[in-house]
């Protein structure tokens, strides 16, 4: 198998939803996991559990936050070349309902617009049951090779 450096961002995206790539360790620590990858498109699975609660024993708004910021900046990746990498400069969410802790979440993320320098995405968190849990918009600077 190539390094994660010599595959395009979407090569490693696949080989992460086949199974033939490893989990980050953030996708581990947030219970993360690729679905389904196109160009420009992401979709992920995610499960807030015990070690995402907040003091008062709700699901932290950070979950949501870094699973959004992990999703669209995903989208954003699914559009580089071998070599390019990326960074998000801005994260806005809108955190709309409670995050259910122990319950399948969906996360999907789509580009809207690429350059040679910037690039935005939008992405959703839902319920199993299609329930809208928070929003986000990403801004990604590109490192192009």
């Amino acid at each position: 198998m190539k390094s994660p450096h010599e595959m395009s961002g979407l090569e490693l995206l696949r080989a992460a939803v086949a199974g033939q790539h490893p989990r980050s360790s953030m996708a581990e620590t947030m219970s993360m996991s690729f679905v389904e990858a196109d160009f420009g498109r992401v979709k992920m699975l995610a499960r807030a559990d015990n070690r995402h609660l907040n003091p008062l024993g709700g699901v932290h708004g950070g979950f949501a936050a870094t699973v959004l910021d992990s999703v669209t900046g995903c989208a954003v990746h699914s559009t580089l070349e071998a070599g390019d990498g990326y960074g998000t400069i801005d994260l806005q969410v809108k955190m709309l309902r409670p995050v259910p802790r122990d319950q399948e979440l969906v996360a999907e993320a789509h580009t809207v617009h690429v350059s040679r320098n910037i690039a935005t995405s939008e992405g959703t968190l839902k319920s199993a049951d299609g329930k809208l849990l928070a929003t986000a918009t990403a801004t990604c600077f590109l490192k192009r090779k």
